[in-house]
């Protein structure tokens, strides 16, 4: 049976946590929710960021099958934007069915993950959910809000400080594929996450 508490999809970034404050003060009772499927402890540090601010925390295991699937899909692509799209909409899917309330950190200019406005409005209407995003605000603004508000540390694919799906994705694929194959599939990029009010 779904309640009406608020599950905000949370990697411990800056984008997932601006939208919890955000619906937070709006009134909305937030349920920070981090997945896993059970490959890494990829929540711990998310865990660590939802405490500094104050926030309820929760971890939700999803079937490994899922990131499986997925693994496949970005193998073949030898690019992980299909993959992770792909997990973002299943995990989606997953927590509707407890939530009737869905927010996540993703951004008007994200690649991935994300839905296109025509996803949202199918989602929304075959699950009976309310589906809140930042597709509004581009990567300038919410650098700026989430410089006004939170303490964040940043760093360039440290994946072991990560806890949105890219982890336990490269974690699975080197498992598989051999270590650091990962490596040559993801684009390096800089991850922020939150460790505390500024």
């Amino acid at each position: 049976m779904k309640t009406w508490k608020t599950c905000v999809l949370y990697s411990g970034g800056k984008d997932s946590s601006l939208i919890a404050v955000i619906l937070e003060k709006l009134g909305y009772e937030i349920e920070l929710v981090t997945v896993t499927f059970g490959i890494f402890n990829s929540w711990k540090p998310a865990a660590k960021s939802a405490s500094s601010l104050g926030f309820k925390h929760h971890v939700l295991k999803i079937d490994r099958s899922i990131l499986e699937d997925a693994m496949e899909i970005v193998l073949k692509d030898r690019f992980p934007n299909n993959g992770i799209n792909h997990l973002h909409k299943k995990t989606l899917n997953f927590v509707s069915k407890s939530y009737n309330v869905i927010a996540d950190g993703t951004r008007r200019d994200d690649k991935v993950p994300k839905l296109k406005e025509h996803e949202i409005r199918s989602f929304e209407d075959k699950n009976g959910v309310e589906y809140i995003n930042l597709g509004g605000l581009g990567h300038k603004t919410i650098d700026n809000l989430s410089k006004r508000l939170f303490v964040i540390k940043k760093e360039e694919n440290n994946i072991k400080n990560n806890s949105d799906y890219e982890m336990e994705m490269r974690c699975l694929i080197d498992e598989r594929e051999g270590e650091g194959t990962s490596d040559s599939i993801f684009p390096k990029h800089v991850q922020s996450r939150v460790i505390g009010w500024r």
